[in-house]
């Protein structure tokens, strides 16, 4: 059956009764009297065809259809409170809407942004990643990280980092174990992604011929899809320092031999020209600014040993 809106009030009356088993109770509680709550209970009743308390002369109870429809409408009114305490925040909290590629979110700008929150825990973040070039208007992204040239109309462009470009690859990937020099790389599976320097711009950085056909390239949309990749053996692939930072300290790629290529794109702290950052904002993009400087990525805190592990080991 479907319920139609203009029993939606006797729902919420039978809500409040049902979690009493009490009309008088869920009257106090709804500031009705306890005639109304028994009227709205009923007229349920009437329109589902079905009994949802027993009544007797000390009081009421649920039926076990009753019981279920409590259960369901004490569901949904816990899912819409916690959806209206979304649309209107905490009175001591800002929101910061911020917008960058998935690339550099994953690798570089997640692992970090604890340290932001945990210095303005006022700030309630709200991340937007992807590579097309959101609207910074009342209704979009108040700061975000680009790659680029760095200029683009209507933004206020801050420059945050240079980038490089070196190959890496799985340390299991055969032909990897035992490299001395740039030019058999150019023989190994080749991943890539839609940066605009590629595989050529690279061996002719390095000084390598390569034959006017390369081995087959995989190609990625996003960094990060070709970076794991590269992780599970599936090829080398020309990646971008600060994408593929974590991967390194982790282990899970080495760097190949041959030289680092200078990119062409930076990565800019943007924001509207047209209207002066708000203070979170503000405080984010000089945040940014700091953080650019360490150049290692943040590695996540160990999880805990069980007890007694270490005496067990030792």
């Amino acid at each position: 059956m479907l319920l139609r809106p203009s029993l939606l009030p006797a729902l919420g009356v039978f809500a409040v009764a049902a979690r009493h088993q009490n009309f008088a109770a869920a009257a106090q509680e709804l500031n009705l009297t306890a005639s109304a709550v028994s009227h709205q209970v009923r007229r349920l009743e009437q329109q589902l065809g079905s009994a949802l308390f027993l009544r007797h002369a000390r009081g009421v109870r649920l039926t076990a259809e009753g019981r279920q429809l409590a259960d369901a409408a004490s569901a949904a009114l816990s899912d819409l409170a916690t959806v209206a305490s979304h649309l209107r925040p905490h009175a001591d909290s800002v929101p910061l809407r911020i917008t960058t590629l998935r690339s550099l979110s994953y690798c570089w700008l997640l692992p970090r942004l604890a340290r932001f929150t945990g210095m303005h825990p006022q700030v309630r973040i709200e991340l937007h990643t992807g590579s097309g070039l959101d609207r910074f208007d009342d209704n979009g992204p108040e700061v975000g990280i680009r790659y680029g040239l760095g200029q683009w109309p209507g933004l206020h462009a801050r420059h945050l980092m240079d980038d490089d470009l070196f190959p890496v690859a799985s340390p299991a990937l055969a032909g990897v174990p035992g490299l001395q020099d740039p030019a058999p790389i150019a023989r190994l599976p080749l991943l890539s992604d839609l940066s605009p320097q590629g595989w050529r711009d690279w061996f002719r950085h390095a000084g390598v011929r390569v034959p006017a056909a390369l081995p087959p390239v995989h190609t990625f949309a996003d960094s990060t899809d070709a970076m794991r990749a590269a992780v599970y053996g599936m090829g080398a692939v020309l990646a971008r320092r600060h994408i593929a930072q974590p991967y390194l300290q982790r282990n899970e790629v080495v760097r190949l031999p041959g030289p680092v290529m200078k990119a062409r794109y930076a990565y800019y702290v943007v924001n509207s020209d047209t209207q002066a950052p708000s203070p979170p904002a503000r405080a984010f993009i000089d945040w940014l600014l700091r953080e650019a400087l360490d150049e290692r990525t943040p590695m996540p805190a160990p999880p805990p040993q069980p007890p007694g592990r270490a005496v067990q080991d030792a």
